[in-house]
Protein backbone atom coordinates (compact mmCIF):
# COMPACT_ATOMS: atom_id res chain seq x y z
CA UNK A 1 0.00 0.00 0.00
CA UNK A 2 1.13 3.55 -0.71
CA UNK A 3 0.66 7.14 0.18
CA UNK A 4 2.16 8.07 -3.16
CA UNK A 5 5.68 9.37 -2.54
CA UNK A 6 5.50 8.44 1.12
CA UNK A 7 4.68 5.26 2.95
CA UNK A 8 1.63 3.67 4.38
CA UNK A 9 2.11 0.89 6.88
CA UNK A 10 0.77 -2.38 5.54
CA UNK A 11 0.04 -5.49 7.52
CA UNK A 12 3.13 -6.95 5.84
CA UNK A 13 5.12 -4.70 8.17
CA UNK A 14 4.44 -7.09 11.02
CA UNK A 15 6.69 -9.54 9.15
CA UNK A 16 9.71 -7.64 10.41
CA UNK A 17 8.41 -5.68 13.40
CA UNK A 18 7.82 -6.87 16.95
CA UNK A 19 5.05 -4.32 17.57
CA UNK A 20 1.46 -5.46 17.68
CA UNK A 21 -1.20 -3.36 15.91
CA UNK A 22 -2.62 -2.48 19.33
CA UNK A 23 0.73 -1.15 20.51
CA UNK A 24 1.34 0.84 17.35
CA UNK A 25 -2.07 2.47 17.20
CA UNK A 26 -1.80 3.93 20.68
CA UNK A 27 -3.56 7.06 19.41
CA UNK A 28 -6.33 5.12 17.69
CA UNK A 29 -6.81 4.48 13.99
CA UNK A 30 -9.12 7.31 13.07
CA UNK A 31 -7.99 9.90 10.52
CA UNK A 32 -7.60 13.38 11.96
CA UNK A 33 -9.26 15.77 9.52
CA UNK A 34 -7.85 19.02 10.81
CA UNK A 35 -6.86 21.54 8.15
CA UNK A 36 -3.06 21.77 8.06
CA UNK A 37 -2.59 23.58 4.75
CA UNK A 38 -0.13 26.45 4.66
CA UNK A 39 -1.42 29.94 3.71
CA UNK A 40 0.07 29.79 0.19
CA UNK A 41 -2.08 26.77 -0.65
CA UNK A 42 -4.87 29.19 -1.61
CA UNK A 43 -2.87 29.94 -4.78
CA UNK A 44 -2.72 26.26 -5.78
CA UNK A 45 -6.27 24.94 -5.74
CA UNK A 46 -6.58 21.93 -8.08
CA UNK A 47 -9.56 21.42 -10.34
CA UNK A 48 -11.34 18.24 -9.31
CA UNK A 49 -12.98 17.27 -12.58
CA UNK A 50 -11.72 15.39 -15.65
CA UNK A 51 -9.87 17.76 -17.96
CA UNK A 52 -10.14 15.60 -21.09
CA UNK A 53 -13.21 15.13 -23.24
CA UNK A 54 -15.22 11.94 -22.53
CA UNK A 55 -14.49 10.91 -26.13
CA UNK A 56 -10.71 11.04 -25.66
CA UNK A 57 -10.38 7.33 -24.98
CA UNK A 58 -13.35 6.07 -26.96
CA UNK A 59 -12.74 2.63 -28.39
CA UNK A 60 -9.69 2.01 -26.19
CA UNK A 61 -8.87 -0.71 -23.68
CA UNK A 62 -7.17 0.09 -20.36
CA UNK A 63 -5.58 -2.32 -17.88
CA UNK A 64 -4.81 -0.98 -14.39
CA UNK A 65 -3.08 -2.95 -11.64
CA UNK A 66 -4.25 -2.24 -8.08
CA UNK A 67 -7.05 -0.28 -9.70
CA UNK A 68 -9.62 -0.86 -6.98
CA UNK A 69 -8.28 1.35 -4.19
CA UNK A 70 -5.95 4.22 -3.37
CA UNK A 71 -4.53 6.05 -6.37
CA UNK A 72 -5.67 3.38 -8.84
CA UNK A 73 -9.39 3.93 -8.32
CA UNK A 74 -9.55 7.59 -9.47
CA UNK A 75 -7.31 6.86 -12.46
CA UNK A 76 -9.66 4.08 -13.51
CA UNK A 77 -12.66 6.36 -12.98
CA UNK A 78 -11.20 9.12 -15.18
CA UNK A 79 -10.41 6.63 -17.95
CA UNK A 80 -13.78 4.88 -17.73
CA UNK A 81 -16.02 6.62 -20.23
CA UNK A 82 -18.58 5.26 -22.70
CA UNK A 83 -16.79 3.26 -25.36
CA UNK A 84 -13.83 2.46 -23.11
CA UNK A 85 -13.09 -0.99 -21.71
CA UNK A 86 -11.34 -0.82 -18.32
CA UNK A 87 -10.06 -3.88 -16.51
CA UNK A 88 -8.72 -3.54 -12.97
CA UNK A 89 -6.59 -6.21 -11.33
CA UNK A 90 -5.29 -7.03 -7.86
CA UNK A 91 -5.34 -9.86 -5.35
CA UNK A 92 -8.48 -8.63 -3.55
CA UNK A 93 -11.28 -9.65 -5.88
CA UNK A 94 -14.11 -8.57 -3.54
CA UNK A 95 -12.70 -5.03 -3.35
CA UNK A 96 -12.18 -5.00 -7.12
CA UNK A 97 -15.74 -6.09 -7.87
CA UNK A 98 -17.16 -3.43 -5.56
CA UNK A 99 -15.02 -0.76 -7.22
CA UNK A 100 -15.93 -1.97 -10.71
CA UNK A 101 -19.63 -1.77 -9.86
CA UNK A 102 -19.21 1.69 -8.34
CA UNK A 103 -17.33 2.99 -11.38
CA UNK A 104 -19.85 1.46 -13.77
CA UNK A 105 -22.68 3.14 -11.87
CA UNK A 106 -20.85 6.47 -11.84
CA UNK A 107 -19.67 6.57 -15.46
CA UNK A 108 -22.29 4.41 -17.16
CA UNK A 109 -19.55 2.26 -18.61
CA UNK A 110 -18.78 -1.37 -17.85
CA UNK A 111 -15.60 -1.93 -15.83
CA UNK A 112 -14.15 -5.43 -15.51
CA UNK A 113 -12.49 -6.86 -12.40
CA UNK A 114 -10.03 -9.74 -12.43
CA UNK A 115 -7.98 -11.30 -9.65
CA UNK A 116 -4.25 -11.26 -10.22
CA UNK A 117 -1.19 -11.82 -8.08
CA UNK A 118 1.44 -9.99 -10.11
CA UNK A 119 4.19 -11.90 -8.32
CA UNK A 120 3.16 -15.13 -10.08
CA UNK A 121 4.22 -15.22 -13.77
CA UNK A 122 1.82 -18.04 -14.65
CA UNK A 123 -1.12 -16.12 -13.16
CA UNK A 124 -0.08 -12.95 -14.99
CA UNK A 125 0.04 -14.96 -18.23
CA UNK A 126 -3.50 -16.24 -17.66
CA UNK A 127 -4.82 -12.80 -16.74
CA UNK A 128 -3.37 -11.21 -19.89
CA UNK A 129 -4.92 -13.96 -22.00
CA UNK A 130 -8.29 -13.27 -20.32
CA UNK A 131 -7.87 -9.52 -20.83
CA UNK A 132 -7.32 -9.98 -24.56
CA UNK A 133 -10.22 -12.42 -24.79
CA UNK A 134 -12.69 -10.17 -22.91
CA UNK A 135 -11.67 -6.69 -24.04
CA UNK A 136 -8.91 -6.97 -26.63
CA UNK A 137 -5.27 -5.93 -26.60
CA UNK A 138 -4.81 -2.98 -24.24
CA UNK A 139 -4.11 0.53 -25.48
CA UNK A 140 -3.28 1.75 -21.96
CA UNK A 141 -1.42 -0.09 -19.20
CA UNK A 142 -1.02 1.52 -15.78
CA UNK A 143 1.31 -0.24 -13.37
CA UNK A 144 0.26 0.91 -9.92
CA UNK A 145 1.78 -1.89 -7.83
CA UNK A 146 1.47 -1.13 -4.12
CA UNK A 147 3.55 -2.66 -1.39
CA UNK A 148 5.42 -0.83 1.35
CA UNK A 149 6.05 -0.49 5.04
CA UNK A 150 8.39 1.58 7.17
CA UNK A 151 11.09 -0.25 9.04
CA UNK A 152 14.45 0.44 10.55
CA UNK A 153 16.64 -1.39 8.05
CA UNK A 154 18.62 -3.27 10.71
CA UNK A 155 15.29 -4.82 11.75
CA UNK A 156 14.35 -5.77 8.19
CA UNK A 157 13.88 -9.50 7.59
CA UNK A 158 14.64 -11.34 4.32
CA UNK A 159 10.91 -12.08 4.07
CA UNK A 160 10.10 -8.37 4.39
CA UNK A 161 12.58 -7.52 1.62
CA UNK A 162 11.28 -10.25 -0.65
CA UNK A 163 7.63 -9.33 -0.10
CA UNK A 164 8.10 -5.77 -1.32
CA UNK A 165 10.51 -6.43 -4.17
CA UNK A 166 8.30 -9.26 -5.46
CA UNK A 167 5.23 -7.01 -5.56
CA UNK A 168 6.79 -3.80 -6.81
CA UNK A 169 9.66 -4.83 -9.10
CA UNK A 170 8.93 -8.40 -10.15
CA UNK A 171 5.18 -7.86 -10.39
CA UNK A 172 5.54 -4.77 -12.56
CA UNK A 173 8.11 -6.50 -14.77
CA UNK A 174 5.95 -9.61 -15.24
CA UNK A 175 2.89 -7.55 -16.22
CA UNK A 176 4.82 -5.19 -18.50
CA UNK A 177 6.76 -7.89 -20.33
CA UNK A 178 3.80 -10.24 -20.71
CA UNK A 179 1.58 -7.54 -22.20
CA UNK A 180 4.40 -6.06 -24.26
CA UNK A 181 5.22 -9.37 -25.93
CA UNK A 182 1.55 -9.91 -26.82
CA UNK A 183 1.39 -6.40 -28.31
CA UNK A 184 4.50 -7.04 -30.40
CA UNK A 185 2.96 -10.23 -31.79
CA UNK A 186 -0.25 -8.33 -32.60
CA UNK A 187 1.72 -5.43 -34.11
CA UNK A 188 -0.15 -3.01 -31.85
CA UNK A 189 1.14 -0.04 -29.88
CA UNK A 190 0.19 1.04 -26.35
CA UNK A 191 0.88 3.62 -23.65
CA UNK A 192 2.49 2.33 -20.43
CA UNK A 193 2.48 4.38 -17.25
CA UNK A 194 4.18 3.50 -13.96
CA UNK A 195 3.18 5.19 -10.69
CA UNK A 196 6.38 5.49 -8.69
CA UNK A 197 7.62 7.78 -5.90
CA UNK A 198 10.02 10.69 -5.59
CA UNK A 199 12.53 8.58 -3.67
CA UNK A 200 12.94 6.13 -6.57
CA UNK A 201 15.91 8.24 -7.71
CA UNK A 202 17.15 9.77 -4.47
CA UNK A 203 16.73 6.72 -2.24
CA UNK A 204 15.28 6.95 1.26
CA UNK A 205 15.98 5.48 4.64
CA UNK A 206 13.39 3.32 6.40
CA UNK A 207 11.81 2.18 3.10
CA UNK A 208 14.88 0.52 1.58
CA UNK A 209 13.06 -2.40 -0.14
CA UNK A 210 10.54 -0.04 -1.73
CA UNK A 211 13.20 2.45 -2.76
CA UNK A 212 15.33 -0.26 -4.34
CA UNK A 213 12.42 -1.92 -6.11
CA UNK A 214 11.00 1.31 -7.48
CA UNK A 215 14.40 2.38 -8.75
CA UNK A 216 14.38 -0.87 -10.70
CA UNK A 217 10.91 -0.17 -12.09
CA UNK A 218 12.05 3.26 -13.22
CA UNK A 219 15.05 1.74 -15.00
CA UNK A 220 12.79 -0.88 -16.60
CA UNK A 221 10.46 1.76 -18.06
CA UNK A 222 13.25 4.02 -19.28
CA UNK A 223 14.98 1.06 -20.92
CA UNK A 224 11.82 -0.09 -22.69
CA UNK A 225 11.05 3.47 -23.76
CA UNK A 226 14.29 3.35 -25.72
CA UNK A 227 13.93 -0.21 -27.02
CA UNK A 228 10.21 -0.67 -27.69
CA UNK A 229 9.33 2.69 -29.17
CA UNK A 230 9.88 1.00 -32.56
CA UNK A 231 6.88 -1.19 -31.76
CA UNK A 232 4.61 1.76 -31.05
CA UNK A 233 4.89 1.66 -27.26
CA UNK A 234 5.49 4.59 -24.94
CA UNK A 235 6.68 4.30 -21.32
CA UNK A 236 6.37 7.13 -18.82
CA UNK A 237 6.57 7.53 -15.06
CA UNK A 238 4.82 9.68 -12.48
CA UNK A 239 6.60 10.28 -9.19
CA UNK A 240 3.94 11.53 -6.76
CA UNK A 241 4.63 13.24 -3.50
CA UNK A 242 2.27 12.87 -0.52
CA UNK A 243 -1.37 12.40 -1.49
CA UNK A 244 -3.92 11.76 1.23
CA UNK A 245 -5.96 8.70 0.34
CA UNK A 246 -8.81 7.21 2.34
CA UNK A 247 -7.54 5.32 5.37
CA UNK A 248 -3.88 5.91 4.54
CA UNK A 249 -2.95 8.52 7.10
CA UNK A 250 -4.82 6.69 9.85
CA UNK A 251 -2.02 4.13 9.62
CA UNK A 252 0.89 6.37 8.71
CA UNK A 253 0.03 9.38 10.81
CA UNK A 254 -2.64 8.79 13.49
CA UNK A 255 -1.60 11.91 15.45
CA UNK A 256 -1.37 14.27 12.47
CA UNK A 257 2.20 15.28 13.37
CA UNK A 258 3.86 13.82 10.27
CA UNK A 259 1.33 15.43 7.94
CA UNK A 260 2.22 18.87 9.31
CA UNK A 261 5.93 18.19 8.76
CA UNK A 262 5.28 17.09 5.16
CA UNK A 263 3.25 20.20 4.38
CA UNK A 264 6.02 22.40 5.80
CA UNK A 265 8.34 20.94 3.13
CA UNK A 266 5.92 21.50 0.22
CA UNK A 267 6.24 24.98 -1.37
CA UNK A 268 2.66 24.77 -2.72
CA UNK A 269 1.50 24.46 0.87
CA UNK A 270 -0.72 21.37 0.81
CA UNK A 271 -1.02 17.72 -0.08
CA UNK A 272 -1.75 16.46 -3.57
CA UNK A 273 -5.19 15.28 -4.66
CA UNK A 274 -6.18 12.03 -6.35
CA UNK A 275 -8.17 13.99 -8.94
CA UNK A 276 -5.16 15.97 -10.12
CA UNK A 277 -3.08 12.81 -10.30
CA UNK A 278 -5.83 11.13 -12.32
CA UNK A 279 -5.87 14.05 -14.77
CA UNK A 280 -2.09 13.89 -15.18
CA UNK A 281 -2.21 10.13 -15.73
CA UNK A 282 -5.04 10.50 -18.25
CA UNK A 283 -3.10 13.09 -20.22
CA UNK A 284 0.07 10.97 -20.34
CA UNK A 285 -1.94 7.97 -21.55
CA UNK A 286 -3.76 9.97 -24.21
CA UNK A 287 -2.90 10.82 -27.80
CA UNK A 288 -2.28 14.39 -26.65
CA UNK A 289 1.00 13.11 -25.20
CA UNK A 290 2.07 11.02 -28.20
CA UNK A 291 5.62 12.45 -28.20
CA UNK A 292 6.24 12.02 -24.47
CA UNK A 293 8.28 8.85 -23.98
CA UNK A 294 10.73 7.88 -21.24
CA UNK A 295 9.70 10.90 -19.17
CA UNK A 296 9.65 11.13 -15.38
CA UNK A 297 7.02 13.59 -14.18
CA UNK A 298 7.49 14.79 -10.61
CA UNK A 299 4.13 15.54 -9.03
CA UNK A 300 4.87 16.76 -5.54
CA UNK A 301 4.10 20.48 -5.13
CA UNK A 302 7.83 21.25 -5.18
CA UNK A 303 8.73 18.98 -2.26
CA UNK A 304 11.77 17.41 -3.92
CA UNK A 305 13.40 20.70 -4.88
CA UNK A 306 12.69 22.12 -1.43
CA UNK A 307 14.30 19.17 0.34
CA UNK A 308 17.24 19.15 -2.10
CA UNK A 309 18.20 22.79 -1.50
CA UNK A 310 20.63 23.11 1.38
CA UNK A 311 19.46 26.58 2.41
CA UNK A 312 15.76 26.34 1.60
CA UNK A 313 14.78 26.23 5.28
CA UNK A 314 15.78 29.91 5.43
CA UNK A 315 12.18 30.54 4.40
CA UNK A 316 11.49 30.43 8.15
CA UNK A 317 13.52 33.61 8.69
CA UNK A 318 11.21 36.55 9.46
CA UNK A 319 11.45 39.70 7.31
CA UNK A 320 12.78 41.82 10.18
CA UNK A 321 15.48 39.22 10.88
CA UNK A 322 16.89 39.68 7.39
CA UNK A 323 17.90 43.25 8.32
CA UNK A 324 20.02 41.87 11.15
CA UNK A 325 21.49 39.13 8.97
CA UNK A 326 22.35 41.60 6.22
CA UNK A 327 24.01 43.96 8.70
CA UNK A 328 26.13 41.14 10.15
CA UNK A 329 27.18 40.03 6.66
CA UNK A 330 28.22 43.59 5.73
CA UNK A 331 30.35 43.78 8.85
CA UNK A 332 32.21 40.65 7.87
CA UNK A 333 35.74 41.42 6.69
CA UNK A 334 36.10 41.07 2.95
CA UNK A 335 32.38 41.31 2.26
Amino acid sequence: MEVSGHVLLSWASWLSWDLSPQQFFSYGTRILYQNMEAPQSKFFQPLKKPMLSPNTFKGKVAFITTGGTGLGKPMTTYLSNPGVQCMIASQKIDVLKATAEEISSQTGNKAHAIQCDEREPDMVHSVVKELIKVAGHPDIVINNAEGNFVSSTERLSPNGWKTITDIVLNGTAFVTLEIGKELIKAQKGAEFLAIMTIYAESGSGFVVPSSSAKSGVEALNKSLAAEWGRYGMRFNIIQPGPIKTKGAFSCLDPTGKFEKEMIDSIPCGGLGTVEELANLASFLCSDYASWINGAVIIFDGGEEVFLSGELNTLNKVAKEEWDTIEALIRQTEGS
